[in-house]
């Protein structure tokens, strides 16, 4: 239900993004992102339901596999931003800088880098001086807003106080000391890492919220499908231990009695369907054989 949730939305938020399509890359499409990631959680745990309330191999060893393979993308994922740091900021950057420059274009972009500049105390990706590649901001420009920055670069000096929209004025012009007690100078991208690193227990509270129900759900998965291949092995249903078709054999059924599924009433027990013409022909050979003897 949660995957089925987050791609309705994704599928809604794309459908509004769509109206005013500026970007392309794939930082930058927060819907895509939901769509695509709605769609995998809701068609792996579709998989692993079924699979479990039919109590389906197939099924199970597919969601166990699946999910196996997205585990150790995630660590690996997760080995290569730490591993790779600065090469993973620099890719970070470049699509920050692809947002930025369509900053008034883009309302999703705005909103999520708003958002991030006033949580983290941050401007820009890696500095402030991002904000030159956006025509407005730049020096270049001819507007109000030519040379400064958004004002949600803004140092806020008390909780409530009324927001200044015009106080990043001119800050591309100025050097980092003298902007230190107007804007936040630093990135976002140096300043999220921060965060995360001085947060270290909520840092393993997250990793460990999304990976240990992967965890949970592949070890329940392995036990289902070992136990099912261990039922498997051992039943026993049609008065013969149940074969493959590559190995079945029809000499093994017992045909003598019940327990055959094809089979239909008859006085004294049950006989196979496609049995009963053979039935029926050793009747009357043993008739005949007896008139002969008699005679």
């Amino acid at each position: 239900m949660v995957g089925l949730v987050i791609f309705c939305v994704g599928i809604y938020a794309e459908v509004e993004r769509q109206k005013h399509r500026t970007l392309e890359g794939l930082f930058l499409a927060p819907a895509v992102i939901l769509i695509l990631l709605g769609l995998t959680i809701f068609a792996v745990s579709f998989i692993g339901m079924v699979g479990s309330l039919r109590d389906n191999r197939m099924l199970l060893k597919t969601f166990f596999w699946v999910l196996l393979a997205i585990f150790i993308t995630e660590l690996l994922l997760l080995l290569v931003e730490i591993i790779f740091e600065k090469q993973m900021n620099a890719v970070f950057h470049s699509s920050i800088q692809d947002g930025i420059r369509h900053y008034y274009d883009d309302l999703d972009f705005k909103n999520i880098l708003d958002y991030v500049q006033q949580k983290f105390s941050c401007c820009g990706g890696d500095e402030f001086s991002d904000w030159h590649v956006n025509p407005y901001h730049s020096c270049n420009g001819s507007g109000p807003l030519a040379c400064g920055v958004p004002y949600t670069c803004c140092v806020r000096k008390a909780p409530g106080e009324v927001i200044n929209t015009l106080c990043g004025y001119q800050a591309l012009n100025q050097e980092r000391l003298e902007l230190v007690n107007t804007i936040h100078v630093r990135g976002c991208i140096h300043a999220v890492s921060f965060w995360f690193k001085d947060n270290f227990e909520a840092t393993l509270a997250i990793v460990c919220s999304l990976l240990l129900p992967q965890v949970f759900a592949l070890v329940m998965a392995w036990l289902h499908w070992q136990k099912l291949n261990e039922i498997h092995s051992q039943m026993d249903t049609v008065d013969f231990k149940q074969l493959d078709w590559s190995d079945f054999n029809f000499a093994a059924l017992d045909l003598t009695g019940a327990g055959w599924c094809w089979c239909l009433p008859r006085e004294g027990g049950y006989i196979p369907v496609c049995d009963r013409d053979e039935e029926s022909k050793a009747e009357a050979e043993a008739a005949a054989t007896s008139r002969h003897s008699q005679v």
